[in-house]
């Protein structure tokens, strides 16, 4: 058994859920993932098994990555994604955007850019996350920081969801962009879906399920 390899999260576990799943099957301590996946988040998840596999981590966190993101105009949320509370933003029939029009936003969004992560994060802050800050309900600001976006693709448009094929390197966050495709189109958004396709060579065709893992762990 090799030990880096892809698991497929499915939606509801959080990536820690899937270590100590992991853990389980295996009967081994030291478990590793490259790249948390959010609960409402599924897709590729690189894990690092052993002392070996886990040195490697620092570099398997740097891949490039591949996502499809559902993204829902007309609405924003506090956590950027489906689990906030929504507002809806008053809708006329000239806010309401057309395919070139999104086309036009979303090159302004690729190459070096400066990105904002979400408060609803794990982004540590005096060595606690800013999501149990955010939760506490005490304000916070996180600094904008530059990631790379190496190409937008429009898959399909129907308003309000509009669903894209986003290819990034490390720390962007969809969430992040959906926000910001929001603002900049005057309509607001959220990320109401996401499937993380690919991490590197680990695709979703060659990244097993837990139980396709277990069965093949204990054979």
């Amino acid at each position: 058994m090799k030990n880096i390899f892809g698991i497929y999260k499915p939606i509801g576990p959080t990536s820690h859920d899937m270590i100590d799943k992991l853990r389980k099957i295996t009967g081994i301590r030291k478990i590793g993932h490259a790249g948390t996946l959010d609960p409402l988040a599924s897709g590729v998840l690189v894990v690092a098994i052993g002392r070996e596999g886990t040195k490697q981590l620092g570099t398997l966190m740097k891949m490039e990555k591949e996502y499809i993101a559902e993204i829902k105009l007309g609405e924003t949320s506090t956590t950027d994604d489906e689990e906030g509370e929504k507002t809806k933003i008053q809708e006329t029939r000239y806010n309401r955007p057309n395919r070139s029009q999104i086309q036009n936003i979303i090159k302004q969004f690729i190459g070096q850019v400066e990105q904002t992560p979400p408060i609803y994060s794990a982004i540590k802050i005096k060595g606690k996350s800013a999501y149990k800050y955010a939760r506490a309900g005490q304000k916070i600001e996180l600094k904008p920081r530059i990631v790379e976006i190496k190409s937008i693709e429009i898959l399909d448009y129907k308003w309000p969801v509009l669903k894209l094929k986003i290819v990034c390197g490390s720390g962007v966050y969809i969430r992040s962009l959906a926000r910001d495709i929001g603002e900049k189109l005057k309509t607001g958004a959220y990320m109401a879906g996401l499937e993380r396709i690919r991490v590197g060579e680990f695709d979703k065709k060659n990244s097993s399920t837990l139980e396709k893992f277990e069965k093949n762990w204990k054979n």
